[in-house]
């Protein structure tokens, strides 16, 4: 009834209960992901999903797409909540629940995973650069003692998507900015400011998206416990049965975008002891990112310091515009000043006014 516009009056409270059924819909709307790539539509209610993967409602909290919760990255004991941007999702040591996966922001994010969460995709890409170059097949050989955990594969999946995103959106908007920048500074209208201000005004809430989520990675690398936390499998295995420091596994990047170079880094870090805490792997992973991010940030104050300076060339043109009409309205001032007194005084002259 909806679709086909038909406002009726009586109608309006149930139109307003579907409204929110739809929307209800949606945020129960779930998908898993397994190790091998394979996924599942949920439909479940927030204490499914609570009971599902043994998270608490606080941290369900942070996923509520209705509710406004900044850029989050939270390891538990047993899952990673991840919230950033359009990006919801939790993570355990063999699955991955993502939400609203019919989105079309999320939609690439799915394909993706399930491309490279199965670890002999994810190995197979990440020594795609050493394929060309003998002696490096034995890393390729002991894929199955070196994996990469679960849980990181799929967090970089997401990192990758939500930088790229990020530095998309910033893309964009540098082709927007800088040509109407360089109009305006041809022609200042108020259309060219008006059309300044908005792109300004969206540059400002662009920065502080990006910002966010630059201070959550930050904060993580900053914090060798919360990174530590992250480390679901191994707190798994830790868990299930004791492992002494020679059986311990080595894990080691193969990140498809990152490339071979922190793969070798890490591998060779690797013979560090295990029984210590060891969070290079992830310190690496996050670090990549980091570095991402802060190159985007990084455009976007160049972006705002092009715009300031704009502005200031703006400002002394009209100072120097506001100037001029001064010193044309003072000199109008006194030539009708000069020409009324030479009035007057033509006029007394004649004895046409009284002295």
């Amino acid at each position: 009834m909806g679709r086909d516009g038909l406002l009726v009056p009586v109608e309006s409270s149930t139109q307003i209960q579907v409204s929110l059924k739809k929307k209800t819909a949606v945020s129960r709307s779930w998908i898993s992901l397994d190790h091998n790539g394979e996924s599942s539509i949920l439909d479940a209610d927030k204490y499914t999903i609570m009971r599902r993967v043994q998270i608490n409602a606080r941290d369900l909290r942070i996923l509520d797409p209705l509710l406004s919760y900044p850029s989050t990255i939270l390891g538990r004991e047993k899952v990673i909540v991840l919230n950033l941007e359009h990006i919801k999702a939790i993570i355990t040591a063999d699955e991955v629940l993502l939400r609203d996966p019919f989105d079309d922001n999320v939609v690439p994010i799915i394909e993706e995973l399930r491309r490279r969460l199965p670890l002999g995709n994810a190995v197979y890409q990440g020594q795609g650069e050493e394929e060309e170059h003998p002696g490096v097949q034995h890393d390729v050989e002991s894929s199955e003692e070196n994996e990469f955990p679960f849980e990181f594969r799929a967090l970089e999946v997401a990192l990758e998507a939500i930088c790229s995103f990020l530095d998309a959106r910033t893309r964009e908007l540098e082709n927007e900015v800088y040509p109407a920048l360089d109009e305006l500074t041809s022609k200042i209208s108020s259309r060219n400011l008006d059309r300044v201000r908005k792109l300004k005004s969206a540059m400002t809430r662009l920065t502080n998206r990006v910002q966010k989520v630059r201070d959550e990675l930050e904060q993580l690398l900053d914090d060798d416990d919360d990174m530590e936390d992250l480390y679901l499998s191994r707190k798994l295995a830790g868990a299930s049965s004791p492992v002494s420091v020679s059986d311990a596994p080595n894990w080691f990047l193969s990140s498809p975008v990152i490339g071979s170079k922190i793969s070798r880094i890490s591998r060779g870090s690797a013979a560090t002891s295990q029984g210590e805490t060891d969070v290079e792997e992830l310190e690496m992973l996050l670090e990549a990112y980091f570095m991402q991010i802060d190159g985007t940030m990084n455009k976007l104050t160049t972006l705002r310091e092009y715009i300031d300076d704009t502005e200031d060339y703006i400002n002394i043109q009209l100072d120097n515009h506001r100037n001029q009409l001064i010193q044309v309205v003072i000199l109008a001032g006194v030539a009708c000043a000069s020409i009324f007194l030479s009035i007057i005084s033509y006029a007394r002259h004649k004895g046409l006014v009284g002295s």
